[in-house]
């Protein structure tokens, strides 16, 4: 349980951080398959070849006939797509807010919009400031979905704001299921279960997944056939069954418990 003194530290930390304002989608009320939302990590600890890989994999994971296939299938033919970037908090310039993907055109419209995002990162890491964000832009959505996703990718545990179990608690009260994507393709010396956390303490939901990344080989089939899973709804275990191993518990709140021991709780350095 956090103690009081961290719950404090954190909520200074979420209240010290500049936000963006998620944008609301026109109020059409179109009916679509899905509302998802990819929140894609980009927090320091994520080295240049890291960034490129991942971010080459949403792109081509968004070009590929198959996604496009899978589109197509649904009832509507249609979904919703809202892409952001975040690290210690989620700026106005990392946002790519929502647009209707029912075709190969609009399709790769969103993936150029993505590819032609200059490289950037900044410090600290908010899983649960990019899961409350998620959650923004998803209750602001003005389409008609059966399904709500959020899809979040990263390479370490929540370390800053609010513990990450809240917010996640929080967004799946309202319905939304959410997918985890760990990468650990350089995973910390300090914290080397990354797929586990991701499986306890930020993802859930009816038919929600983890998906770890061990390899760079791996981003861009990944990300794909997790973007197809999203997007058709297929069950995650009977398409591509992931398997990762049960030990002791996790601590949910190891990443805030590290930051604490490096630095002042009170007063965070951030990039501002």
């Amino acid at each position: 349980m956090l103690d009081a003194i961290s719950l404090l530290a954190c909520l200074a930390c979420a209240q010290a951080a500049p936000v963006a304002t998620p944008l609301a989608a026109p109020a059409n009320g179109m009916a679509v398959d899905v509302e998802l939302v990819l929140a894609v990590d980009i927090s320091q600890s994520m080295d240049e070849n890291e960034f490129a890989l991942q971010r080459a994999g949403y792109v081509e994971a968004l070009r590929h006939p198959d996604f496009i296939k899978a589109v197509r299938s649904g009832t509507t033919g249609r979904i919703a797509l809202a892409y952001f970037e975040w690290a210690g908090t989620v700026r106005d310039d990392a946002v790519i807010a929502w647009q209707v993907i029912d075709d190969a055109e609009s399709a790769n419209a969103f993936a150029d919009r993505i590819e032609a995002r200059p490289f950037r990162s900044f410090r600290a890491t908010s899983i649960s400031g990019a899961l409350a964000f998620g959650t923004e832009l998803l209750d602001g959505a003005a389409f008609e979905a059966a399904r709500r996703v959020i899809d979040i990718s990263g390479d370490g545990p929540n370390n800053i704001g609010l513990p990450v179990t809240m917010t996640r608690d929080a967004a799946l009260a309202k319905g939304i299921v959410i997918n985890g994507l760990p990468i650990l393709i350089s995973p910390s010396p300090t914290f080397s279960h990354l797929d586990r956390y991701y499986a306890e303490c930020v993802t859930g939901g009816p038919g929600s997944f983890v998906l770890p990344i061990y390899a760079a080989s791996e981003f861009t089939t990944a990300i794909r056939r997790k973007l197809i899973l999203e997007v058709s709804g297929a069950p995650w275990a009977d398409s591509w069954p992931v398997r990762i191993d049960a030990a002791a518990p996790i601590d949910c709140l190891q990443g805030e418990r590290d930051r604490r021991f490096f630095s002042d709780p009170f007063f965070p350095e951030l990039d501002r």
